[in-house]
């Protein structure tokens, strides 16, 4: 068949037909991070993703059905394999961009799972996902968290399990050591998890918290005011609530990290103020580009037009906050 023909007979396969096509199969399988979560990395590794999206299969012991959170890009071994984990009940994205929703119809065309999500754009299904929702599928529980600021529609998931279910005595479930400073995480631990009665195992974060660096403000759909708020939430979980982010290895501590997102972003304001006092301009008058060459030359150039994002939103938010 030529490229462009039509199949004799019949309509051009769909995207799912040719993902579920025998031979396509693949040999991986997602990783088990903590009794709950498994993730599997989807390979689209970039500046902007570090080693790529991290896609989460989340169910409970002895569970056949599985609760899928971003499935990531629209490549063809990967959302087979997140097809092949399980019977996929629900699919959720914390937010809109593409390298976390763009393979999520054909996730839905394989699974007949329903995509949820805060904006209606990214929905498969009659359900969305908004602030204070409760997802309760494969004996687990995911509670809502509204947590804009990287874009307006992101999303954090509180992921809850019974107390018998985390108790992995036999410590085979992978742990990660927090970064107590700078933008680097350790690495990950051995060892069983410990749970607090009553609260959550994990938080499934997005691009709010990365696993290592820290994230764009993607003005102007993102605000850092927003932003600030959604830190100071995540900063006021309770201890030892994990971070299974986005991109990058998970994290042991939210509140520690989130202190640290916070700190970050109060010294990246304080330089962007003096900048605009070396230039003698205000925030309203101020060359975003300018201030990147200065506040961020220790950056790698590659990523400037990111850091331009922030500073349009840093530039944004002293205009209301002098």
């Amino acid at each position: 068949m030529t490229a462009g023909s039509q199949p004799t007979g019949g309509r051009r396969p769909t995207r799912a037909a040719q993902v579920g096509a025998p031979g396509r199969l693949p040999a991986r399988q997602p990783r088990q991070v903590n009794p709950l979560a498994a993730l599997l990395l989807a390979p689209n590794p970039g500046p902007m993703t570090l080693e790529g999206t991290n896609s989460w299969v989340l169910r409970a012991p002895g569970h056949d059905g599985c609760v899928v959170i971003d499935p990531g890009p629209d490549d063809e071994e990967h959302l087979a394999t997140l097809a092949a984990a399980g019977s996929v009940t629900t699919i959720l994205l914390t937010h809109g961009h593409f390298d976390h929703s763009e393979g999520a119809a054909v996730l839905h065309e394989l699974t007949g799972a329903p995509v949820r999500a805060l904006d209606p754009a990214h929905r498969l299904g009659s359900e969305g996902l908004v602030e204070g929702d409760v997802v309760a599928a494969a004996g687990i529980e995911l509670r809502v968290m509204a947590t804009p600021g990287h874009s307006a529609d992101s999303l954090s998931f509180l992921l809850f399990g019974d107390s018998a279910d985390l108790a992995d005595p036999a410590g085979k479930a992978d742990t990660a050591v927090c970064a107590g400073k700078g933008d680097t995480a350790g690495p990950a631990g051995k060892g069983g998890t410990v749970v607090a009665a009553g609260a959550p195992l994990a938080v499934l974060t997005g691009d709010t918290i990365l696993g290592r660096g820290t994230t764009v403000v993607a003005h102007p759909d993102g605000r850092l005011a927003d932003y600030l708020a959604s830190l100071r939430r995540l900063a006021d979980l309770p201890e030892g609530t994990a971070v299974l982010p986005g991109h990058g290895p998970e994290l042991a501590d939210a509140s520690t990290v989130a202190s640290y997102y916070l700190a970050h972003r109060a010294q990246r304001l304080d330089q962007v103020k003096a900048a605009l006092a070396a230039a003698g301009v205000g925030p309203a008058a101020a060359t975003p580009r300018a201030v990147v060459e200065r506040v961020y030359a220790d950056v790698d150039p590659i990523l400037w037009p990111a850091a331009e994002l922030s500073v349009r939103a840093q530039l944004d938010y002293l205009r209301d906050h002098p």
